[in-house]
């Protein structure tokens, strides 16, 4: 195999692979066992055709395919590992341009190449002052969902009222019919939610315990199971018991069994303390966001699109995995929100741009000032992707192939940068940088 790399504009490349004739026609072999027991010729048993035999009845372009998708994946994997003086940063885009039986197979793979970037001012960014502070309502305001937290069900005897919970049978109708899905047995549902079809609890609101009630709504014109939406629906409704959420009282004993501390008013000082911390961290990202952007309008770089795509993709295979493991399938996405994979891609497509354009200014911060990861750094990305996963170190630096210990080093070093240029931003009052702004325009 022998690559050849002519570069073209806007950072892409195209790499023209050639294949010996040998490695070809073993592929077009290996395409025909594959087929041969589909391959029926009179005279001869299924599955007992001679290759020759095929070839000289139908040709054996009818293994090109097949032997094509055998030779390619292999032949531009070890491609890559000869190319040494670009990055490859997308899938690349096959053509073949020679495919024939005793004679070399040449394709050619169009690919974006990793962007030179040219920097101008990182350092010394002007950002608009931020301060922290925490107000006593914010306070108030954690202290409460720690309530909610800790808040405990009572059963009652008395009619339903928003705010409790109800537990329910129901069985849900059209037409009289009994719809997929319109079911349950002992089901908690809070009334005032708003989780079940608009109109559904407040019917509910003021029955009793072990009291049958019948409930008629109007399924939404835009209700996900489009059978139902804008149908009218009965259900059957069981009510087995109400329940109220008794919250608990908010002091001493309160903060002892929520956190460590004895009194209330040590609680609420580490409560302040937490908050403040969220509200630096957050204030920090802002700060370094702001900070990035403008280093990136500073500098000049030529991102291709399929780099762009690539990057794109790959956040909607993360998005697919989040799903997942939230339970719902893209589907079902796709069902919910009225959006097609190409939607998605297109609504994903501008973060995927901002991505890439952080990340390859931070790369080219890390190398102007000389920033690499250190080995104590390495490893300790290490350890914490063991502790996270529950495996030895050793054994995660063993998965890990050299690729992948790159990306690491690769993202600590993007992180020194960003602190760097984070700590070296200039601080003003929001007044002098609106300022600066209108004496801009």
């Amino acid at each position: 195999m022998s690559v050849q790399v002519e570069k073209l504009e806007h950072n892409m490349a195209k790499l023209t692979i050639t294949v010996p004739a040998e490695t070809f026609n073993k592929a077009i072999t290996q395409a025909y066992k594959k087929m041969k027991n589909q391959i029926s010729i009179p005279g001869f048993r299924k599955g007992k055709v001679p290759q020759a035999m095929v070839e000289k009845m139908y040709g054996a372009g009818m293994f090109y395919e097949d032997a094509a998708n055998i030779v390619i994946p292999e032949e531009y994997d070890k491609a890559l590992a000869e190319v040494k003086d670009i990055k490859i940063t997308s899938q690349p885009a096959i053509d073949v341009t020679q495919m024939e039986k005793g004679k070399e197979f040449i394709f050619t793979a169009e690919v974006a190449t990793k962007p030179e970037v040219t920097l101008g001012q990182y350092k010394g960014i002007e950002v608009p002052e931020t301060k922290v502070e925490v107000t006593d309502e914010e306070i108030e305001a954690e202290l409460k969902k720690v309530q909610e937290q800790n808040a405990r069900e009572i059963t009652v005897d008395r009619p339903a009222e928003n705010g409790d919970t109800v537990v329910i049978d129901f069985e849900g109708s059209v037409d009289g019919e009994v719809f997929e899905g319109g079911t349950a047995e002992n089901h908690p549902l809070v009334l005032g939610s708003g989780s079940f079809i608009p109109g559904f609890e407040d019917q509910l609101v003021g029955a009793a315990a072990d009291s049958d009630v019948e409930v008629n709504v109007t399924f939404p014109e835009d209700y996900q199971a489009k059978e139902l939406a804008g149908k009218a629906a009965v259900f059957k409704v069981k009510v087995h018991e109400i329940k109220k959420k008794e919250l608990p009282e908010i002091n001493d004993e309160f903060a002892q069994d929520v956190s460590e501390f004895d009194t209330l008013d040590e609680y609420k000082e580490d409560v302040k303390k937490g908050i403040a911390e969220q509200k630096e961290k957050a204030a920090r990202q802002e700060k370094q966001e702001k900070i990035i952007r403008q280093i990136v309008e500073n500098a000049e770089m030529d991102i291709p699109d399929p780099m762009v795509v690539t990057q794109t993709r790959q956040m909607m295979d993360q998005f697919a995995q989040q799903m997942q493991s939230n339970g719902l399938s893209m589907a079902q996405y796709y069902q919910f929100t009225g959006l097609t994979p190409d939607g998605l891609l297109e609504q994903m497509k501008p973060q995927a741009q901002k991505n890439i354009e952080n990340r390859l200014v931070l790369e080219a911060i890390a190398a102007a000032e000389g920033i690499v990861a250190s080995e104590e750094e390495v490893e300790k990305e290490f350890a914490n992707i063991a502790e996270r996963y529950g495996l030895e170190v050793e054994k995660v630096k063993e998965i890990f192939a050299d690729e992948e210990t790159e990306n690491i080093k690769s993202d600590i070093a993007a992180q020194k940068a960003l602190d760097l240029i984070t700590d070296a931003a200039v601080e003003v009052p929001v007044t002098e940088v609106e300022a600066t702004v209108e004496d801009a325009e």
